[in-house]
């Protein structure tokens, strides 16, 4: 198939697999949690610093110059969400210096993609999907914002950490019609895409499982 139809096949997709990552949907809360703003702030924070930290990773590892600035576009973003958040979490009455989000290592999604040698492997696995995955989750949380009446949270996910994240995505889905070619290019992409979503949608069953939590923002 040609590069836009795989890309359209591949967002339809993901969109029929993001629907299992809604609480509301299939994954009823198991246990019961301390859920509060600060508190999935603080989860919010490793999201954003692991986001960060593979970007930088892959823009040292790549050749391509439109590639390189995409990334380059995505460790700038995801640090200042670092910074916003961490400022917001202050004004909630928590230093976010007072704990390091990265203390026990990358997560099983950071690995994965860590590991990711393809370009078309990265741009399927972390923009295109990863960020469309952040979507789907920053929305969940902005409702949970609104519902616990903490309106400056939500207004900061909906007017600047949402529209990056789609951005990003937006920037994954013009890649992938330069890469995603071959069919051998689309066979990696979709690949690296479903493996992204299972290990979301397995880290979402642990936190659930093991702590309560839900509506966490980000990836």
């Amino acid at each position: 198939m040609t590069a836009e139809e795989f890309v359209r096949e591949l967002d339809a997709q993901n969109q029929r697999l993001l629907s299992r990552l809604a609480p509301e949907d299939t994954l009823k809360p198991e246990v019961e949690g301390d859920l509060n703003v600060p508190n999935l702030l603080k989860v919010a924070l490793r999201n954003e610093l692991e986001a960060t930290e593979i970007a930088a990773r892959w823009l040292v590892t790549t050749d391509a110059v439109d590639v390189k600035l995409a990334l380059a576009r995505q460790v700038g973003d995801e640090a200042k969400h670092y910074r916003m958040i961490a400022e917001r979490l202050r004004a909630l009455g928590v230093d976010a210096r007072s704990f390091n989000p990265l203390a026990k290592g990358g997560g099983p999604l950071f690995q994965y993609l860590d590991k990711l040698t393809s370009t078309v492997e990265r741009v399927a696995a972390g923009q295109f999907t990863r960020e469309a995955i952040a979507v789907v989750k920053n929305r969940q949380f902005i409702g949970f914002c609104e519902a616990a009446g903490d309106a400056e949270t939500a207004a900061l996910y909906r007017d600047v950490i949402e529209p990056d994240e789609r951005y990003h995505h937006e920037l994954g889905r013009t890649l992938l019609l330069r890469l995603a070619t071959t069919p051998e290019a689309q066979t990696a992409a979709t690949r690296a895409a479903r493996r992204t979503l299972e290990l979301a949608e397995e880290l979402q069953r642990t936190a659930l499982a093991t702590a309560g939590i839900h509506h966490a923002p980000g990836c």
